[in-house]
């Protein structure tokens, strides 16, 4: 299968290149930089995904059956809210219209975050726990608000050109061997502790591969969003005991056992026939280098 994967350097999207070069998938890997070195039946390609001539030579002369696209500034605090935004729509929009015209399903990094809670000013409750791919959406800053524009992006593409996407929405992605959620739960104090927007959720690299493979071995019909986060939360502590110390409350529907994860999964349990095989219990000892390709 021909694939293009933007973000091909970054964290998820390393991961991924790796993945499906190691299953022999012919691979397109796009970033701003090429990584210091090659990858078997991976082609490293560095273009600016923001212009639009860029984005749609690179895509389209690599004429691919899917678009995987991971690229973009992932997360508030590291660029300003507007060019978080400009960045990660013109990207999106980019992209999606270049697969649409080569008629390539596409699979992309949309996020949690466009629920609002994560990045708000002021945190607050969902409306109903565990929140799934329902839930309203309400950001108020860059990046929430990117991803929502993103998935509005998503659904013109299939409207316009008929192809499928899958909408990944992970929680904050951990690497095995250097998961700083340890210093998180280390230090918690319910009592001191800041109104988390994620719920003290996350999810392993991994398993942000995996559901991307599952993806794109499903028979996905139009713009679908799937849930990706880990079965628990990372603090090792009752969910609803935890949100409602720290926020004062709950909402009035809350159907949380033990530490279960705040965000459900069942929708890509059922659809995809996926669900997440790392915890932070092992996964944050293990000694797993990140993609060779890396290495300098």
């Amino acid at each position: 299968m021909n694939l293009v994967v933007t973000g091909a350097t970054g964290g998820a999207g390393s991961w991924i290149v790796d993945h499906f070069a190691s299953e022999g998938h012919d691979v397109l890997g796009v970033d701003l930089e090429r990584p210091p070195r090659e990858r078997d039946n991976v082609t490293f390609l560095a273009t600016d995904l923001t212009d639009q001539g860029r984005a749609w030579e690179a895509i389209l002369d690599h004429e691919p059956d899917s678009v995987i696209h991971f690229a973009g500034i992932p997360k508030m605090g590291i660029a300003t809210g507007t060019e978080t935004f400009l960045t990660n729509v013109t990207t999106t929009y980019n992209v999606f219209e270049a697969a649409g015209r080569a008629g390539a399903d596409v699979i992309w990094a949309s996020s949690e975050s466009l629920y609002g809670m994560p990045f708000a000013a002021e945190p607050f409750l969902p409306d109903y726990l565990p929140i799934d791919e329902s839930h309203p959406m309400r950001p108020e800053d860059g990046y929430g608000t990117s991803k929502l524009v993103g998935e509005e992006i998503a659904a013109k593409t299939v409207r316009r050109y008929g192809v499928s996407v899958a909408s990944i929405r992970p929680s904050w992605i951990q690497y095995p061997g250097t998961y700083p959620v340890a210093d998180e739960r280390a230090s918690f104090d319910p009592e001191t502790a800041d109104r988390s927007g994620n719920f003290w959720s996350y999810v392993d690299v991994r398993d942000v591969v995996s559901i991307v493979d599952a993806a794109l071995e499903a028979d996905i019909d139009g713009h679908e969003p799937y849930l990706a986060v880990a079965e628990e939360n990372y603090l090792d502590r009752p969910t609803a005991e935890v949100i409602e110390a720290v926020f004062g409350d709950l909402p009035d529907e809350c159907d949380l056992e033990g530490d279960e994860s705040a965000f459900s999964t069942a929708k890509a349990r059922a659809e995809l026939g996926w669900e997440p095989k790392h915890s932070w219990r092992e996964a944050e000892d293990e000694a797993l280098a990140e993609p060779d390709f890396l290495e300098n």
